[in-house]
């Protein structure tokens, strides 16, 4: 089921907002542009709004989808279970899928940022006859990051062994202070603050939400145990869709990770290059992210 919102924002001018409905959560995207259809997935702590400066240079070749994950932003929070099995990658992929599915787009390209590119990764693996090429941000695969786990991997991502914890510990602590942890977490260096004032805000008020607080340590919980589990069931399955990788050249990845080698472990056709920003390449650098992403998903 699809319901048509009315916009109250200025972030994508020109696009509509929707909430649709697929049977396991209501996803609350966006919907603009002309083309071939192009879905877009959000890293943590934010959400779709992460994409609003690259959206409307991609908007003039393809028909861009930005969607909140289930658990974040103005998306619905389902009930966890001791598995985490709602907040899994293969969960949000599904409801990737049945939104594409709803909006009548049988196939699509695919890019994710942080936690939304491992959700492309799962649905690129689970839904591999509706992907058509998929690019992944400022990430390795999962498994492999916490395989190569080093004091300065650790370091670099504190929260992902901080988050993991058994509930309520770091939901409680979080919500002693969102905005500090907020800040915390997105501004590790000291690197000009990534968002606008207005993104900021509006990340501000959905992580306020104790549910989606709760959601995204489950989304963390999930990917450390049953998302491996998933992973090694695979029995070395591979994306089969083209793959772009891109990352930043101030971020960790660049200093703990060879992505291209451990994203070759998981696809069978990846390219990739560094991006002269940081973590939040979509809202450091927009114009760099939306060329490299536009000249792949074009050729």
């Amino acid at each position: 089921m699809i319901k048509e919102l009315q916009v109250s924002d200025s972030f994508f001018d020109g696009f509509r907002m929707f909430d649709v409905t697929t049977g396991e959560a209501t996803i609350r995207c966006r919907v603009g542009g002309s083309g071939p259809p192009l879905l877009l997935l959000h890293g943590s702590p934010q959400t779709h709004v992460m994409w609003h400066r690259v959206a409307p240079l991609l908007a003039d070749r393809f028909t861009i989808v930005a969607a909140d994950l289930r658990g974040y932003g103005d998306s619905s929070k389902p009930a966890s279970t001791p598995d985490h099995e709602p907040y899994t990658k293969r969960a949000m992929a599904r409801d990737m899928a049945e939104v594409m599915t709803q909006l009548g787009y049988p196939t699509f390209k695919l890019a994710g940022h942080d936690r939304g590119g491992r959700v492309a990764h799962r649905l690129a693996l689970d839904h591999a006859e509706r992907v058509e090429k998929v690019a992944v941000l400022d990430i390795a695969p999962t498994r492999e990051m916490y395989a190569h786990t080093t004091d300065a991997f650790a370091r670099a991502y504190w929260h992902w062994f901080f988050l993991i914890l058994p509930e309520p510990f770091p939901e409680r602590m979080i919500l002693a202070d969102p905005e500090a942890y907020f800040s915390r977490k997105s501004y590790a260096k000291p690197i000009p603050t990534p968002f606008t004032p207005e993104a900021r805000a509006e990340y501000l008020r959905c992580f306020r939400d104790p549910a989606m607080v709760h959601a995204s340590c489950e989304d963390y919980r999930a990917a450390a145990t049953t998302d491996i589990d998933h992973d090694n069931a695979d029995g070395g399955k591979m994306v089969e869709a083209p793959l772009l990788v891109l990352w930043g050249k101030n971020g960790a990845i660049e200093t703990c990770f060879d992505p291209l080698a451990l994203w070759r472990l998981r696809a069978r056709q990846v390219e990739g290059h560094s991006l002269p920003g940081g973590h939040y390449l979509a809202e450091q650098v927009p114009q760099e992210t939306a060329d490299s992403l536009g000249r792949f998903f074009a050729a």
